[in-house]
């Protein structure tokens, strides 16, 4: 990686955590993002909502560099990753956790295992304190304990928890949740709805939240975009959100209540 100027060190401390400018993809003749501009900022929670197919699980995969966009710009603490090599891109990922919709955990691996993976890979920490690290994820998450289970001893929400202690292993400044209470029963739902919350408030992360769960998004959004056909059109507070008239709007939380 290129040494950084006195110019982009300065940039980046000052950058928000997350700038989005003219974002576009398309899957063949299918536009998904046409042109948006998002800007999260440091310790932000940003929720997106919108109708499915509208872009939204597209624009975390494009933001952490799973997908590479058609055209525009997406800068991470300021620093530009559209177009990044794959060593320089994957120095970004390490600020960045994932919780993936279906948890995205390996079937072969414990639960230990799972969350150590990050850990083993792109560290330099002992395996004993590697084992304690894990330990702590898990407690974090409300899974002590459970380092021997395999993931088809666990429900779904367990995996979620799972999934989310490893996300957390290497201490990223941005967690991105993908429909994180998708496929939960309420009661699991709202467990996971309060342990976004508490790591909002313990760990100051941004953090930008795909769902369909408002009424879960209520209680820890900052910031709620909708994406309507590839665009935004509403990017405010919840309550701004729930005020608008705009006939889609309207439409949208009817039929999400």
């Amino acid at each position: 990686m290129e040494p950084k100027t006195k110019e982009t060190d300065k940039d980046t401390s000052n950058a928000p955590s997350v700038a989005v400018r003219g974002l576009r993809k398309s899957f063949g003749q299918r536009a998904v993002l046409k042109g948006i501009d998002l800007t999260v900022a440091r310790g932000e929670t940003m929720v997106v909502l919108g109708r499915s197919g509208t872009g939204k699980s597209v624009l975390l995969k494009l933001i952490v560099g799973l997908e590479q966009p058609d055209s525009g710009s997406i800068r991470i603490h300021g620093q530009e990753i559209a177009g990044l090599e794959m060593d320089q891109l994957n120095s970004v990922r390490m600020k960045i956790g994932f919780l993936f919709q279906q948890a995205a955990l390996y079937d072969s691996l414990t639960v230990g295992d799972n969350v150590e993976f990050p850990l083993k890979r792109h560290t330099r920490l002992s395996e004993a304190d590697r084992k304690k690290r894990v330990s702590e994820l898990l407690a974090s998450v409300g899974m002590d304990g459970e380092q021997s289970k395999m993931p088809s001893d666990l429900s779904g929400g367990m995996q979620k928890r799972v999934g989310l202690a490893r996300a957390l292993a290497l201490d990223p400044d941005i967690l991105l949740f993908d429909e994180p209470t998708s496929g939960l029963d309420p009661i699991t739902s709202t467990e996971v709805i309060q342990l976004i919350m508490k790591l909002k408030q313990e760990r100051s992360l941004t953090s930008i939240v795909v769902t369909h769960d408002i009424a879960g998004a209520k209680h820890f959004a900052d910031r709620v975009v909708l994406l309507k056909e590839g665009n935004v059109v509403v990017d405010g507070t919840f309550g701004q959100l729930t005020k608008n008239r705009d006939p889609f709007v309207v439409e949208f939380l009817k039929d999400a209540a």
